[in-house]
């Protein structure tokens, strides 16, 4: 069961990431937003690993074809979701971008089931469809709200991040070392790939951006620093558990990002939230049984 508290802690410092990534959207690009979740996250992952191999000393892992193809996989496919996600903030309010991109746990349902071998018993799939409702309400979104571009944005965001973390998954199994230190390897090599990709790319591309970041190393800081605590509770429980399972309970993030959209943002929360909370809790009794 150790997969729960290490999916709470995820849930609880994504929610704050995604803050301080909104914030900071205001000021810098897209990209440079993207950036800031990587490039002090990668010290922090490999302290992290030292920490574990002094704790626990574990054998080097030996790297696969197949292996290096999944890091590779999911770190795109983490790059793109987050930069979807930040043009979401840009159209609606903060609650709704990121619930929208919450999707991400019924598309994980469905594709792990489909494409990557994983199951779910029928309260497993229970768990997964409140908690998909929950979210949709949760979000203060309705089908008339949500223009095109909004929807195919939250849609984009969620698919990206499912197989973000359907690969992560498979990469942390096909190393075959013993927990935690499969998903501590995994979040490392990814967020390096990611630092060096946005790094080169803003380097030819866009180098204000850069600048712009410089410019707000305490944001930017706490942007990296919740991400690589999320990320290690994130790699961690789905290393334990089928990423439906972690994904529909990691949904109570939904619940923290409405309390710091209405008391850090100011942004007046609908009527219908009361309603979410309880299928969120629903969802995450569910998922936990099954």
């Amino acid at each position: 069961m150790l997969w729960i508290p290490f999916t709470l802690l995820a849930a609880f410092m994504q929610a704050w990431r995604n803050a301080f990534q909104k914030k900071l959207s205001k000021d810098v690009g897209v990209a440079g937003v993207t950036l800031a979740r990587f490039i002090w996250a990668s010290p922090l992952a490999a302290l992290y690993l030292l920490g574990l191999n002094h704790w626990q000393p574990a054998h080097l892992p030996e790297f696969s074809f197949g292996f290096g193809g999944f890091i590779v996989a999911a770190a795109l496919a983490q790059i793109l979701a987050t930069a979807l996600m930040v043009k979401l903030f840009k159209l609606r309010n903060y609650a709704i971008g990121a619930g929208l991109a919450k999707s991400e746990a019924v598309l994980a349902a469905v594709m792990g089931v489909a494409f990557f071998s994983e199951s779910l018993s029928a309260l497993g799939w229970v768990g997964v469809g409140l908690g998909g409702c929950a979210v949709f309400l949760l979000s203060g979104a309705s089908l008339r709200q949500m223009s095109v571009p909004v929807m195919l944005l939250g849609l984009g965001s969620g698919l990206a991040f499912a197989l973000t973390s359907l690969w992560v998954r498979q990469a942390s199994l096909e190393l075959g070392l013993p927990f935690p230190h499969g998903a501590a390897w995994v979040l490392l090599l990814v967020i390096l790939l990611q630092t060096a990709i946005l790094l080169l790319w803003l380097s030819l591309k866009d180098k204000p951006t850069l600048t712009a970041l410089w410019r707000r190393p305490k944001l930017t800081l706490l942007v990296s620093v919740c991400s690589c605590f999320g990320s290690i509770g994130w790699f961690t429980a789905m290393s334990l558990e089928s990423v439906a399972l972690v994904k529909t309970l990691g949904q109570v993030e939904v619940l923290f990002m409405l309390l710091i959209s209405a008391f850090v943002f100011k942004e007046k929360l609908q009527n219908t939230d009361r309603w979410g909370l309880a299928l969120i809790v629903l969802a995450a009794i569910a998922v936990m049984w099954a």
